[in-house]
């Protein structure tokens, strides 16, 4: 019976010892097969230019759309892809707009595929139709090929891109943000807060009279 008892309790530990390494193993080979994604460049432009301005912004906020279509662009298209400013979006979903946060995902999931401009467009552009029935994942489909929405899909659904995201809602927590849009427009050390719309003209005439002093 002793004998018994000791090649018994023997096995076990056997047993144990081979469950406790092919569950390494198996952790290990997980791992290895399922690297974390990058994370999302939402920048434009050279980190090296005079000018930073980083907008923090909701998809779903009518006056962030507004400050992308009037102001953005044309800053984006005279002054990013010039070398002049560097231009940083920061995620800020306000509570009181229900879809935003998931906008903002699936903006930061088309982030890491380098399809960021691409969804931004969509998501504004439509922001009338996926504000009122929560269908965000159609919009961004329509812009992006099968390939690249089962990867945003993936991203979006096992929840790596939320660190991105909060983090972009601590900085401006951090920095005061109180409303979106608000854009840290950064000179030589200085940072000058602007909060709402502005007008192009009264942007490129700001931005013009701080690289004059260069």
């Amino acid at each position: 019976m002793k004998g018994q008892s000791s090649a018994r309790n023997w096995g076990l530990a056997v047993v144990a010892v081979m469950l406790a390494t092919m569950t390494v193993w198996d952790v290990a080979a997980q791992s290895k097969g399922t690297p974390a994604p990058p994370a999302p460049d939402k920048t434009m432009g050279q980190k090296t230019a005079p000018i930073t301005m980083e907008v923090f912004s909701d998809y779903q906020c009518p006056a962030c759309r507004d400050l992308y279509f009037q102001t953005l662009r044309p800053v984006i298209e005279n002054y990013v892809n010039t070398g002049k400013v560097y231009l940083i979006h920061r995620d800020m979903p306000l509570p009181s707009h229900q879809h935003s946060r998931l906008a903002a995902r699936y903006a930061n999931a088309a982030a890491t595929l380098n399809r960021l401009e691409k969804v931004t467009l969509a998501l504004y552009e439509k922001q009338h139709l996926w504000s009122a029935d929560g269908n965000v994942e159609a919009v961004v489909a329509a812009v992006l090929s099968p390939a690249e929405m089962r990867r945003a899909r993936q991203l979006v659904d096992g929840g790596q891109l939320e660190p991105h995201i909060n983090s972009d809602v601590t900085r401006g927590n951090t920095k005061r943000v109180r409303s979106t849009p608000t854009t840290l427009i950064t000179y030589q050390g200085q940072e000058v807060p602007v909060v709402g719309v502005v007008p192009y003209s009264m942007m490129r005439q700001f931005l013009d009279q701080l690289l004059s002093k260069r």
